[in-house]
Order: C-alpha cells, then sequence, then structure tokens
C-alpha cells in the first residue's frame, strides 16, 4: 500500500498530528442522524379531509334540497368514511415510507464508497468500496497500480519536496548540507524511499506471494470495530484466492525498503538498529493510511457533504 503519510525516515511526530487533524471530524460525525417521520404527512393529507366534507354540507344546504334524515344519517356516513380516508390516504402516503427506505438504501451504498482520490489530492487508486468482490489482480495490474501510486502521480513529487523541506529545516541528516544543493539531497531521498516502499507492498511482494495489495473497506460496524478491522489489515491481507492470511506484502515489503535505504543514506544512517526503526515507522504509516482509508467515505459524506 502507498504510504502517504510518512516515510522510513520522517519523524513520527508527524502521526500524531495527522491523528489529531483527520480524526477530529471523524469522532464528531460517527453518529448518524434518525429517519423521518411520515407522520406529517399524514397530517397534510387529513386536512383536505375536513374542508372537503364541509364544503359538501354547505352546497347541500345552499341548493335547499329537501333531505330525509336517512339521506342526512347517509351524508353522515359518507364523511365518516371521508375522516376514515386519512387512514386510506395515511395507508396512501405508506408509499412515503416505501420510499424512504429505497432512499436509506441508497445511503446505506454510498456509506462505504470510495473515491479515486482522498481530500481531492492523496492518491487513493487501491481502496476498494465496502460490500464489492473483485477479480484477483494480474502481476501486470499490480505493477499498474503501484506506479500510479507513485511515479505517475503528482501527488508523490509534491509530497516528497513537502517531507525533504521538513526534514531540511530539522536538519535531520546533517551530513546532506542545507542549501538548494542539500535540499537536492533531501529530495531525491525521500522521494526514492515513497516508491521504492510503494513498489515493494504493492507489486514486487504481493506478485511473489499472490496477494491482493487492495484495500477492502469495511464501511459498517462501530468507530471501534472498523479502527481495528483498519489496523489489522497492516498485518492481514486477502490473498488472489480470496483466503485472508498474514501479510508479508505490507510486513516483509516495508522491511525491504527499509533494508534498502541503506544504500543511498550517510553511513551514520545506517545499521540494523536505524533499519528496525525505520521498518516500524513504516508500519505506523500503513497503520494511519489504512484508518483514514476506511473513514474517508464517512468524512466525504457528513463532513464535505457529498453523495
Amino acid at each position: 500500500m502507498a504510504h502517504w503519510i510518512l516515510t522510513p525516515r520522517s519523524s513520527s511526530l508527524q502521526c500524531r498530528a495527522f491523528i489529531s487533524i483527520a480524526f477530529t471530524p471523524v469522532l464528531l460525525t460517527v453518529l448518524s442522524g434518525a429517519p423521518l417521520c411520515a407522520q406529517t404527512s399524514c397530517a397534510q393529507t387529513s386536512l383536505p379531509d375536513a374542508p372537503s366534507s364541509a364544503l359538501i354540507s354547505q352546497q347541500g344546504q345552499q341548493s335547499g334540497s329537501q333531505q330525509e334524515p336517512s339521506s342526512q344519517s347517509d351524508l353522515g356516513t359518507n364523511t365518516k368514511p371521508q375522516i376514515n380516508s386519512a387512514p386510506q390516504s395515511g395507508s396512501g402516503t405508506v408509499a412515503v415510507p416505501d420510499q424512504a427506505p429505497s432512499q436509506q438504501d441508497k445511503q446505506d451504498d454510498s456509506k462505504g464508497k470510495q473515491t479515486k482520490r482522498m481530500v481531492w489530492v492523496i492518491p487513493n487508486f487501491g481502496a476498494v468500496s465496502a460490500n464489492t468482490q473483485l477479480p484477483p489482480m494480474s502481476t501486470h495490474e499490480k505493477f499498474v497500480l503501484a506506479a500510479r501510486d507513485s511515479v505517475l502521480d503528482y501527488s508523490s513529487y509534491t509530497w516528497a519536496a513537502i517531507l525533504a523541506g521538513q526534514a531540511m529545516l530539522l536538519n535531520s541528516y546533517p551530513e546532506l548540507g542545507h542549501g538548494a544543493a542539500g535540499y537536492g539531497r533531501y529530495y531525491w531521498r525521500t522521494f526514492t524511499d515513497g516508491v521504492s516502499g510503494t513498489f515493494f507492498t504493492e507489486a514486487i511482494v504481493p506478485s511473489i506471494a499472490h496477494e491482493d495489495p487492495r484495500y477492502y473497506t469495511m464501511g459498517q460496524g462501530g468507530f471501534f470495530r472498523r479502527s481495528g478491522y483498519a489496523i489489522s489489515r497492516a498485518f492481514v491481507t486477502k490473498t488472489d484466492s480470496g483466503r485472508t492470511r498474514f501479510s508479508f506484502s505490507e510486513v516483509v515489503g516495508n522491511g525491504l525498503e527499509a533494508g534498502l535505504s541503506n544504500a543511498y543514506y550517510p553511513p551514520e544512517e545506517r545499521g540494523l538498529r536505524q533499519t528496525a526503526t525505520n521498518w516500524g515507522t513504516q508500519m505506523e504509516s500503513a497503520v494511519l493510511n489504512h484508518i483514514f482509508q476506511e473513514f474517508w467515505p464517512d468524512i466525504r459524506r457528513k463532513v464535505f457533504r457529498q453523495k
């Protein structure tokens, strides 16, 4: 999975900042609204019946026609069905509740609807909408997905530029220097981290292990249940045959990326301990990415009011 939140060499403080920014609106909008009651429509339909019966009685009095008590009683019985017709019209308005579930069904279908991008910028090509079953991906399709999430998408370049600038301002690697030349050294290393991590976790390891690199949205249940599901997807994945097992794509793929970064970072930033730290940071990035993917449909629908 493309880790757009962090790169292996990024500071873990960004994780906590991202949580506070991304999930504040989610926590405020978890509860859904109650369905509308159809009694209002019933009351509205019953109002025309009373004036209509009064109008009939006024016309009968103005016509001066002689009506026997039996006919008046007939008129009374005629008004009673009209009064009772309110439940009939109410039963007619049962069509409103009949329509309401259909609209609710449409809303339910849109709850787990994913888009190609999150917040209109972040690539989300590997997210699958809730209640959606897709055929297994071929090796070619997995490499195409990795390319779309990295070298073929403009956000990879802009995000690498932001992280590189931040790392240089914090003087994360003094060996890389400062100025335009130093920023260039920061930039190409940060960009290489993102591209290699994406290809390892979305194309290379998934092709070898026959795993599906896409994220399948749960879309239903409570906040903690869905959060737990999203976190588990960093360690459990779906295979090409449809089974569920340990995710070699994320765990091993991020380890390979962390090990590869030793080849182009300064000697002071290499070694087993630094590699383990980088792997943990990348796994943390994968977890946060999955959580944001899981709740992005809710944020888009409730916060940004998009269907």
